[in-house]
């Protein structure tokens, strides 16, 4: 089906409606023809909403039902406050919807509080905004009331059906203060992204929690699960603790993947800044390796050179090789895709912009609202298309996994 044609006034029409308007003021201003226009319009949108309601009556027809006047009202908008009058109906069954009963404010507003408060505004902080911008008075009451809207989305989203198979999965965690029982905590939220077998990202979940370990990753994983997902390829984390445990009970195939970029940020934290780039150098021998046999070889002559001086880099690799060789056994284009959990770094980097302004959150739900919505505008400016190289990517994964890799109808 086409896309509907807009109707269009005619230029003479819109030349008459604009004569006499010169100034800023008397287009944009407390009584400007904008606020007018606005006004205006929702009255005939309402009008025309109760002449549909008034038809659609069965009792109508017999009379018992008809207009009944008007009830004033003020509407809260992007251009101020505008007074309205509300058609009623002499039976009271009318339900307005594009101002509905007992709402002062359509949904434009709405989304400018939420768009506001996304990007870290406090309460305080969004009132002078409207204010400012739209001379609108808006209480923090109803701004609180506007978030508080975003439960039933969150609750959705978070109960969303998933994907069958993911390509890659990433799992990181960001830490936030909270207020708890009158004390501040720090707490973990923690954050998935699937990247599918188009080449596209989704963003699975958030999960804020005070503490790490194998039930809260099982808990996690099962949920994914619950919710359709029932294969990961390749799982990409950062030494999460209880992680290796919950993913061989839930998704037992799945290849997991230490991020190589933090293994070399922590064998550099036992460096002194002079011996930096000779490490990296000389670890890019372990990592960058053909094969597994090859990074050991690099390993053995690592440590032959630095164990004296650094002996813990050796036996971080050597304990975490279960977790790394994995990536030695990927082709190029493969190795360059879960290198690192930058896929999520990226994100939670976004995500500490918005919160750096907040000392602490008052409750959990605070942090969850305002981590969600962050999350929504993140995910809109994300590209649905896949990434250039991505057929020789899917490619490989075919190889690799077979059957599984199947992107299924």
């Amino acid at each position: 089906m086409g896309a509907e044609k807009t109707k269009q006034f005619r230029p003479e029409l819109l030349d008459e409606l604009l004569q006499g308007v010169k100034t800023h003021e008397e287009m944009f201003g407390r009584d400007g023809l904008l606020k007018q226009l606005t006004g205006r319009l929702v009255e005939r949108a309402l009008k025309a909403e109760l002449e549909m309601h008034l038809s659609d009556e069965q009792e109508a027809a017999a009379g018992v039902n008809r207009s009944n006047g008007t009830t004033p009202k003020t509407l809260l908008t992007e251009q101020g406050p505008v007074p309205i009058d509300v058609p009623r109906d002499r039976v009271g069954t009318f339900e307005p919807v594009l101002v509905p009963k007992h709402s002062r404010r359509i949904r434009g507003l709405d989304d400018k509080v939420l768009a506001l408060y996304a990007r870290g505004l406090s309460v305080r902080d969004i009132q002078a905004h409207l204010q400012e911008l739209y001379g609108t008075e808006v209480s923090p009451e109803l701004i609180s009331r506007v978030t508080e809207a975003v439960r039933e989305e969150i609750a959705a989203w978070q109960a969303r059906p998933l994907e069958s198979t993911y390509a890659v999965v990433w799992l990181d965690a960001l830490m936030v203060k909270v207020r708890t029982e009158g004390v501040v905590q720090t707490k973990a939220a923690y954050v998935a992204i699937g990247l599918r077998l188009d080449g596209s990202k989704d963003l699975l979940g958030l999960w804020l929690e005070a503490s790490e370990g194998a039930k809260l990753w099982q808990k996690i994983l099962g949920e994914l699960q619950a919710r359709g997902l029932r294969d990961v390829l390749i799982l990409c984390c950062d030494g999460l603790k209880g992680m290796p445990e919950a993913i061989a009970a839930i998704f037992p195939l799945a290849v997991v993947q230490s991020c190589i970029v933090h293994m070399i940020r922590y064998s550099l934290s036992f460096v002194s800044y002079k011996d930096r780039r000779a490490v990296v150098a000389a670890l890019r021998g372990v990592y960058g390796a053909p094969s597994e046999q090859t990074a050991l070889a690099g390993l053995e002559a690592f440590e032959a050179a630095w164990a004296k001086r650094y002996p813990m880099i050796g036996a971080s690799w050597r304990r975490n090789w279960e977790q790394l060789r994995p990536f030695l056994e990927l082709p190029p284009e493969l190795r360059k895709l879960v290198y690192t959990t930058n896929a999520i770094e990226s994100l939670n980097y976004q995500l500490r912009k918005v919160i750096k302004t907040k000392g602490h959150f008052p409750s959990d739900e605070a942090a969850y609202k305002l981590l969600f919505l962050a999350l929504r505008n993140i995910e809109r400016r994300w590209h649905a298309k896949s990434p250039p190289t991505w057929k020789r990517i899917y490619a490989q994964l075919h190889v690799l996994f077979g059957d599984r890799a199947q992107i299924k109808n």
